[in-house]
C-alpha cells in the first residue's frame, strides 16, 4: 500500500508538471505569435493611406487560416476593414482594451464563442498613413480550438497513463511484497513446527535472504540454548527423583520394619537415629538445591569485601585437619594475596573443593591449595590432589548437578553430586570461572579464577 501510494504521488506530480509545462509552452507560443502579428499589422498600416478587407487579408501570415484582423476608427469605433470571418464570430466589444502609447500586449484574452470555439484576442492602437496620421484600433484574433482540443486530449492521455501507472505500481507492489514476505511465511511455518519434543530442528541461516539471515541465526541459537536447558532440566529432574527416592525408601523401609512388631525403646531409638542420618542428607540436598536456584536469579546480590585469602583457607584446612591425619593426608597452602569477593561464598567454594579432594585422595596422599594473584588484582586459586584422577570423558560434565564419576557411589551419603555445581554457580556469580584438569593415576586440579576488584 505504501509503495503504491508513493508511486501514485510521484506519477501525479510528474504528470502534473508535464501537463503544465506543455500547456504553458503552447499558450506562450500563441501569445508570442499573435503579438508579432499585431506588430506587423501596425507597421504595414503606417505605410498605407487606405485599407480594405482585401488589403487587410494580406496582413495575415501566409499559409495560416486561423488568424483574423479587424481595423476600427479610434475615435468613433466605426469599422474600417475586417476579414469576413471575424465579423461573423467576434464582435468588437469582446476584445480587450488596448494599452497606451501604442504598446503591444504580451498576453491576450481567451474567449469562447457560443458554438464552442476558442479564440485568443489582442488589441492595440496604430496609425494609418504616417504622412497624414489617422489613429485606428487594430484587433487581432487567433482560433485556438485545435490547441484546446490538443490540451484536452493530452490531459486525457496523461490521466490514462497515470491510471495505468498506478494500477501497474499496485500490481508490482503486491507481487514484490508477496515475494519478499514469502521467506517470513516459511519461517513462521518452520517455527510453528518447533515443539518441546522437536527442539533439535533448526532454521538454517543459509537458506534465507540476507535480511533474515541474522534473525534465523539468532533463532537457531535460541533453540540450541532451549534444547540444552531442556535436556539439562530433564536430566536434573530424573537425577533429583533418583536421589530423593533412595533416602525416602530407606526411611519407609526402616519404619515398616519397626512397625512389624512391638519393639523395645532401644530398638526404636536405633531406628530414629538411622532416620536422622537420612533426614540430614535430605536437608543438605534441599539446602544445596535452594542455593543453586537462588544463584541462577540475575538479581542475586553479593556482599563483596576485600579480605586476605590465606587466613580464610587456613581456617578451612584446620577444620579438616583431624580427618586428614586419620588417613595421613597432608594439607598445605602455598601463596597468599587479597581478594574482593563474598567471603562467605568464597569459604563455601574452598570447603567444597577440599572436602571433595579428601574423598578421592589416597592414604598418605597430599592436598595442596595454591594461591596466585596478578598485578591487576586477578586471583587464581587451585586445589590439587594426587588421587586416582578422572577420565577425560567425564571432565565436560563434572559441574553438572548430581553427576558422579563413579555410579557405584550414587547411594553414598557422603556426596550428593552438587558440590561442583555449587562451585560453578558461585564462580559465575562473581564473574569468574572454574576449570578442571585431571589425569588418571596422577591426580586432579581444580582452578578458580576470580576477576579483579574493578
Amino acid at each position: 500500500m505504501y509503495y503504491t501510494v508513493s508511486a501514485a504521488v510521484l506519477l501525479v506530480v510528474a504528470m502534473s508538471v508535464l501537463y503544465v509545462v506543455v500547456v504553458q509552452h503552447i499558450n506562450a507560443a500563441d501569445n508570442l505569435f499573435l503579438a508579432d502579428t499585431l506588430r506587423a499589422v501596425q507597421a504595414d498600416l503606417a505605410d498605407k493611406r487606405t485599407i480594405n478587407s482585401e488589403l487587410l487579408a494580406d496582413e495575415v501570415p501566409p499559409g495560416t487560416t486561423d488568424y483574423f484582423v479587424r481595423v476600427l476608427d479610434w475615435t468613433s469605433k466605426q469599422l474600417i476593414a475586417e476579414q469576413p470571418e471575424i465579423g461573423d464570430r467576434l464582435p468588437p466589444s469582446m476584445f480587450p482594451e488596448p494599452l497606451s502609447e501604442d504598446r503591444v500586449p504580451t498576453e491576450g484574452l481567451e474567449y469562447k464563442t457560443p458554438n464552442g470555439h476558442w479564440f485568443l484576442l489582442m488589441s492595440a492602437s496604430a496609425v494609418l498613413d504616417s504622412n497624414s496620421p489617422k489613429p485606428v484600433l487594430v484587433q487581432v484574433a487567433q482560433d485556438r480550438s485545435d490547441d484546446k482540443k490538443f490540451t484536452k486530449n493530452f490531459g486525457e492521455l496523461l490521466a490514462g497513463v497515470l491510471t495505468g501507472g498506478i494500477v501497474c505500481s499496485a500490481a508490482i507492489a503486491f507481487w514484490a511484497a508477496k515475494r519478499a514476505l514469502r521467506p517470513l511465511k516459511e519461517m513462521a511455518t518452520a517455527t510453528e513446527r518447533v515443539q518441546a519434543s522437536q527442539l533439535h530442528q533448526r532454521l538454517g541461516p543459509g537458506r534465507w535472504p540476507s535480511e533474515l539471515t541474522a534473525l534465523a541465526a539468532g533463532f537457531d541459537k535460541m533453540l540450541a540454548r532451549l534444547e540444552e536447558s531442556f535436556d539439562r532440566l530433564s536430566r536434573f529432574s530424573a537425577d533429583l527423583a533418583h536421589e530423593l527416592r533412595t533416602p525416602i525408601q530407606n526411611l519407609r523401609g526402616e519404619a515398616e520394619v519397626a512397625l512389624t512388631r512391638t519393639r523395645t525403646a532401644a530398638e526404636y531409638r536405633e531406628v530414629i537415629e538411622l532416620s536422622i542420618e537420612e533426614y540430614q542428607r535430605l536437608a543438605s540436598m534441599i539446602d544445596s538445591l535452594l542455593f543453586l536456584a537462588r544463584s541462577e536469579n540475575a538479581e542475586t546480590r553479593l556482599n563483596r569485601v576485600k579480605f586476605k585469602i590465606g587466613p580464610e583457607i587456613d581456617k578451612i584446612l584446620d577444620f579438616y585437619d583431624a580427618a586428614a591425619r586419620e588417613r595421613e593426608i597432608g594439607l598445605t597452602r602455598e601463596g597468599d594475596g587479597e581478594l574482593y569477593a563474598d567471603s562467605m561464598l568464597f569459604r563455601r567454594v574452598i570447603n567444597n573443593l577440599v572436602s571433595n579432594a579428601l574423598q578421592h585422595a589416597p592414604t598418605a596422599g597430599q592436598i595442596r591449595v595454591l594461591v596466585v594473584t596478578e598485578p591487576n588484582h586477578l586471583a587464581q586459586i587451585a586445589v590439587q590432589d594426587n588421587g586416582c584422577g578422572i577420565g577425560p570423558e567425564h571432565l565436560p560434565r563434572l559441574f553438572d548437578r548430581f553427576y558422579r564419576v563413579d555410579a557405584a557411589r550414587s547411594s553414598s551419603s557422603a556426596s550428593s553430586g552438587l558440590g561442583l555445581a555449587i562451585v560453578k554457580s558461585i564462580m559465575e556469580l562473581h564473574g569468574g570461572s572454574a576449570r578442571v584438569e585431571s589425569e588418571v593415576g596422577i591426580g586432579t586440579k581444580v582452578t578458580l579464577t576470580f576477576p579483579g576488584e574493578r
